[in-house]
């Protein structure tokens, strides 16, 4: 009885009366508790997950941030989406790997502007480069991996910490703390890496992986790059007949122990060519963190998880 006089007192009064009351309704009901509000702070954007992780070790709780790339992500092959440009048009600062690593990334900026907002981590970095097999010129490419190495996120740290001082000046000692214990983990986990890879017999320390990845970690830990089933720094190319039988010549001329291939990607070729060869298949997370309490969910953990994928395999 009660709501039917109610609402018949509601449609007695002026249509302007009940817009307003049907729209403060509606909005009291679109209001999130406060412990669901985003938190105030400085608005930046990272493509990856792994530059994701290392910006939010130094931003704390001074940022808000969006990571583009979903967990598991093919950088080489990303599309932007228009959420995407809309994320990032509302950010201060778009943090990048750089090194031709998101190649979406200038199309797009192109095309909503702000591109002296867009950061690039690996700046600084001495870049390690190839001639590609297959591509159209014999200009070298540089190798985008550079997290394969904790000492060149030593240097993103360094970039990260500018970018944001340099945008947020009040909250300057706050970045530089941050990146100064950031930066004192990774030497400590520089110390740990160098100590597992000695459990590995010098002549095991070889690896075949699915593109070729690990270049500057083969380069700092006193590994050798034999090859890759893709031989290139993206992971979009086709392999010829010819490159598998390369492969394949190197795998056995050369005694490898195991095929590293990235998470998530077609294992069904590797596992041809592990079967030719003898050869274990080893799964590595490579360009993107895993799903949280996977074993890599954060960049230390990441390289803590490769890592000992990698000794247990070879030593």
């Amino acid at each position: 009885m009660v709501n039917r006089y109610f609402y018949q007192h509601i449609l007695q009064m002026p249509v302007t009366v009940i817009i307003i009351i049907c729209m403060t309704l509606v909005m009291s009901s679109c209001q999130q508790p406060a412990a669901l509000t985003k938190s105030t702070g400085l608005k930046v954007v990272a493509t990856t997950s792994l530059v994701g992780d290392v910006v939010s070790q130094v931003g704390g709780d001074k940022i808000q941030l969006e990571v583009l790339l979903p967990l598991g992500t093919d950088p080489h092959s990303f599309s932007p989406t228009p959420r995407d440009a809309s994320i990032i048009a509302d950010a201060a600062i778009v943090f990048a790997n750089g090194v031709g690593l998101e190649e979406f990334l200038k199309p797009l900026m192109d095309n909503i502007g702000g591109a002296s907002k867009v950061m690039e981590v690996s700046q600084g970095i001495v870049y390690r480069s190839l001639v590609e097999q297959g591509s159209r010129s014999n200009l070298p490419t540089d190798d985008p991996h550079t997290w394969m190495d904790p000492n060149n996120v030593i240097i993103w740290v360094d970039n990260i910490v500018s970018a944001l001082s340099n945008e947020d000046p009040t909250n300057k000692a706050y970045y530089v703390e941050n990146g100064q214990n950031y930066q004192a983990k990774l030497k400590d986990l520089d110390t740990w890496i160098r100590s597992e890879v000695s459990i590995i017999p010098e002549q095991n320390r070889k690896l075949v992986t699915d593109h070729l990845i690990f270049g500057y970690f083969v380069d700092r830990y006193g590994f050798m790059q034999v090859g890759a089933i893709i031989p290139g720094f993206s992971s979009l190319a086709e392999p010829s007949a010819q490159d598998i039988a390369q492969i394949e010549d190197a795998i056995h001329s050369m005694g490898v122990k195991a095929i590293f291939i990235n998470v998530g990607v077609n294992v069904n070729l590797a596992q041809r060519i592990a079967n030719d060869t003898g050869m274990q298949v080893v799964l590595l997370y490579m360009e993107s963190l895993s799903d949280k309490g996977a074993g890599a969910d954060n960049y230390l953990e990441f390289m803590h998880y490769d890592v000992n994928k990698i000794v247990n395999a070879l030593k």
